[in-house]
C-alpha cells in the first residue's frame, strides 16, 4: 500500500468504498495472503477518512472472509476465501422471525461472553469496552444511529473473554446483527427527540453491562446482558409490528 491513492469521496458509504478500495487491492495481489494490513492511522492519512470509517471497513473485510485481526498484533490478509462460511447480511433480516432468530443466537452467544469477560478482562480490554461505549454516546449526540460503535462494544465484550472462537465468531456474524437502522426504513421514521431517548435507553443498558464487567461480576455480567438481548427482542417486536 505504498502507491499514492485519491481520497474517497462521498458519492456512496465511505466505509464501503474503503472495503472496496481494499479488497481491490487483495484480489489483484497488491495485498497478498499474510500481509499485516498498516495501522489505523496510516489508512485514515493515505484514504483520508476517519478512525470511524477505517474501523467499520475492516469489520466488513473481516465478515466477508478477506481479512483476520488477531488482537494485539494486527490485521492479516488471508485470502479471497472461495470457501462457504456462516454470515449474514442486511438481507437475512426481512421478517420479524429472522430478526427474533439472530438475536436468540446471539443471546446464546454474547451471556456467556459477558460472564467470562468479567471474570477475564484486562485493564486494555476494559478500555475498549469503555471506549466504545463513549462512541456509542458520541454518535447518539451526533444524531447518528451508533450501528458501528455498537458493534464494536459488543465485539470487545467478547474479546474481553480471552476466547480467541467468540470473536472470530462475531467478526464472521458482522455488524448486521445490529439490525437497528434497517429496521427503522420501512417506518416512518421517528422525531429526533424520540430516536434519541430509544438510543439512550439501550446505552443505559450497555453501561450495565460494562459496570458488571468493571467490577469482575460475572454473574451480574450475564444477567446484564441478557436483559439487554432480551430486551431487544421486545423493541424489534414493537419496531416491526
Amino acid at each position: 500500500m505504498s502507491d499514492k491513492v485519491q481520497p474517497l469521496t462521498k458519492h456512496k458509504s465511505l466505509a464501503q468504498e474503503l472495503v472496496d478500495a481494499l479488497g481491490d487491492r487483495i484480489r489483484d495481489g497488491r495485498l497478498k495472503v499474510g500481509d499485516k494490513l498498516p495501522s489505523e492511522a496510516a489508512i485514515e492519512a493515505q484514504y483520508g477518512v476517519s478512525r470511524t470509517v477505517v474501523r467499520e471497513a475492516i469489520s466488513r473485510l473481516q465478515a466477508a472472509g478477506l481479512v483476520v485481526t488477531r488482537h494485539g498484533i494486527g490485521t492479516f490478509i488471508v485470502g479471497l476465501n472461495d470457501n462457504p462460511t456462516f454470515k449474514l447480511s442486511q438481507e437475512d433480516f426481512t421478517t420479524l422471525k429472522d430478526v427474533i432468530a439472530v438475536l436468540e443466537l446471539r443471546i446464546g452467544i454474547e451471556v456467556e461472553a459477558a460472564s467470562l469477560a468479567a471474570m477475564r478482562r484486562t485493564d486494555k480490554n476494559l478500555k475498549d469496552i469503555e471506549t466504545s461505549l463513549k462512541a456509542i454516546q458520541a454518535a447518539i449526540e451526533a444524531g447518528q444511529d451508533a450501528v458501528a460503535a455498537d458493534f464494536q462494544f459488543h465485539l470487545n465484550i467478547v474479546r474481553a473473554s480471552q476466547n480467541p472462537y467468540y470473536a472470530d465468531l462475531m467478526v464472521s456474524l458482522g455488524t448486521s446483527i445490529i439490525p437497528r437502522a434497517r429496521l427503522e426504513k420501512g417506518k416512518s421514521k421517528p422525531v429526533a427527540e424520540e430516536r434519541e431517548a430509544y438510543l439512550r435507553k439501550v446505552n443505559m443498558e450497555h453501561e450495565s453491562i460494562l459496570n458488571a464487567i468493571r467490577n469482575q461480576d460475572p454473574e451480574a455480567a450475564r444477567a446484564a446482558m441478557r436483559t439487554h438481548l432480551t430486551n431487544s427482542k421486545e423493541r424489534r417486536r414493537q419496531m416491526m409490528s
